[in-house]
């Protein structure tokens, strides 16, 4: 897909359409359950900001006159796309309000609201995909709610 998106014979917008409809359906697939650490959120925004400047190219600078890479605040300009985790972070939500919904004798919900049996290990364990959703909440203003009941009765319309 690299020659596809850097070759000079399609235009910028059919490249956009391409990574929109092919890359990143392949890059979301299952999002909703993942447990995303920010080493991981930061790899994501790599992943996305590396598409964008192949499909965009480099910028000659008007000062010097030499090329250069587009920044990311001028790729986030360029392209009018929502940001990756973001969209991660909606779906989830999205999820988390379909699992919510679901009675508790269904599988998914008692997979995912669960409680294993045996200890997490010391130090700092890793985020429970229940954990990021009480973050994600919080980064909504609804922290420190029980996630179940506010995804059952509020309104989850995919965006944070």
């Amino acid at each position: 897909m690299q020659n596809l998106l850097s070759s000079s014979l399609l235009s910028k917008n059919i490249k956009i359409k391409v990574y929109r409809t092919i890359i990143l359906t392949v890059v979301f697939y299952g999002c909703e359950t993942w447990s995303l650490t920010l080493r991981e959120e930061r790899r994501l925004r790599v992943f996305e900001n590396r598409v964008l400047r192949g499909i965009f190219g480099p910028k000659r600078d008007e000062v010097t006159g030499e090329w250069r890479k587009l920044r990311n605040e001028e790729l986030n300009d360029l392209c009018c796309l929502e940001n990756i985790v973001q969209v991660i972070k909606s779906r989830r939500m999205r999820w988390a309000g379909h699992v919510a919904r679901m009675g508790e004798w269904r599988d998914v919900y008692g997979v995912l609201v669960g409680k294993p049996e045996g200890k997490r290990p010391l130090r700092k364990p890793r985020h429970r995909w229940e954990d990021n959703i009480k973050m994600d909440l919080q980064e909504v203003g609804c922290g420190g709610m029980d996630w179940i009941e506010w995804l059952r009765t509020g309104t989850v319309d995919g965006n944070l």
